[in-house]
């Protein structure tokens, strides 16, 4: 019943996090480097593991059902564009698993469009856009390299900043055109309308702290 209740639960959440939440658990039991499987890896089971997992259904959950709602096209664009991106300067620093880095990137959108909201990271309260500091901070504390976070706080700030802040300026226009394809294959469906968003992302929710 439990797993039943679990799976029912797995089936509201938003299809793009759902799928790339899925990938990286089963990418995690067959590891073998390729040009996509390396942004779904995050080491091995364990308490590392998990804890990006969490971080990964949440933010990237909270991104679909925020900012990208009824946007799935442009989503998918995001992931896309950072991915590429990401391929190409990782092979410049010898880069491989990119899965944390991809993590920071959702993060760090989440935050910088996010401003306002308060977080509780491990009993530290702070606005949203100090949290991809914060882990990599906590990156750093249990021994890992914080390039890969760099990284991906790196992308992640030259998304928001083609996407949001330049075409804002004067003589400024938007540079990532989501593709007519993915539009027309993503975009053309209505969305479920049994469909329920996480408590935070309804009217008047507040964000509940972290653990």
């Amino acid at each position: 019943m439990a797993w039943r209740g679990l799976a029912a639960e797995f089936l509201q959440v938003p299809p793009v996090t759902r799928a790339y939440t899925a990938a990286c658990i089963l990418t995690t039991t067959a590891v073998i480097w390729r040009l996509v499987t390396n942004f779904l890896f995050f080491g091995p089971l364990g308490f590392s593991f998990f804890f990006n997992m969490l971080f990964v259904f949440r933010y990237c959950r909270m991104l679909e059902e925020g900012s990208f709602r009824g946007r799935k096209a442009d989503f998918v664009f995001m992931f896309l564009f950072g991915g590429a991106l990401m391929t190409l300067l990782g092979l410049l620093g010898s880069l491989f698993f990119l899965g944390q880095a991809l993590m920071a990137m959702l993060v760090y959108v989440w935050s910088r469009r996010s401003p306002q909201v308060r977080v509780n990271f491990f009993g530290l309260t702070f606005q949203a856009p100090f949290l991809p500091w914060a882990l990599m901070g906590f990156s750093l504390l249990l021994g890992n390299s914080i390039l890969v976070d760099l990284l991906g706080i790196a992308v992640g700030h030259i998304y928001y900043f083609l996407e949001d802040v330049f075409p804002n300026q004067p003589g400024g226009k938007r540079l990532l055109l989501t593709p007519g394809f993915l539009k027309l294959l993503l975009d053309a469906r209505e969305e479920d309308p049994n469909y329920l968003p996480l408590p935070e992302e309804q009217p008047g929710a507040h964000l509940p702290p972290q653990h």
